[in-house]
């Protein structure tokens, strides 16, 4: 396993730890703070950051996929997470942070096809493989 796979997985497992750690504070403190919309929003976030953070690992820890396919696919998820779920943290949570961060609400799909590019990337090259 190459380096810049090992620091992807770290990254993975501290993105899922702060997952679970958003979850937690979602379901204990942000029900009462957030209205119904806006938890359900940050629900999605705290979702498709596990989902995205467990894939790195799985699809890092697998043979048959080579290092720079990887490391391609790392680096457009990474993105992906860090636009797509950032955004969606930022913007369900306006009514608490009272920040102007609706100039986020064009950043959450850019995010989203991140996530979606990096599928086909992996997709495409499984194709080739």
């Amino acid at each position: 396993m190459g380096y810049g796979i090992k620091i992807i997985n770290a990254i993975a497992s501290g993105l899922l730890m702060f997952a679970i750690s958003l979850g937690a504070l979602a379901s204990h403190l942000l029900k009462t703070k957030l209205s119904q919309d806006s938890l359900s929003s940050f629900e999605i976030g705290v979702r498709y950051l596990i989902y995205h953070g467990l894939a790195l690992l799985i699809v890092n820890g697998l043979n048959a996929i080579d290092l720079d396919v990887k490391l391609t696919f790392s680096k457009l998820a990474l993105s992906g997470i860090f636009l797509f779920s950032g955004s969606i943290f930022m913007l369900s949570t306006q009514e608490i942070h009272g920040w102007p961060v609706k100039f986020l609400g064009p950043i959450t799909p850019i995010g989203g096809i991140l996530l979606i590019s990096a599928w086909g990337y992996l997709t495409v090259a499984f194709l080739k493989k």
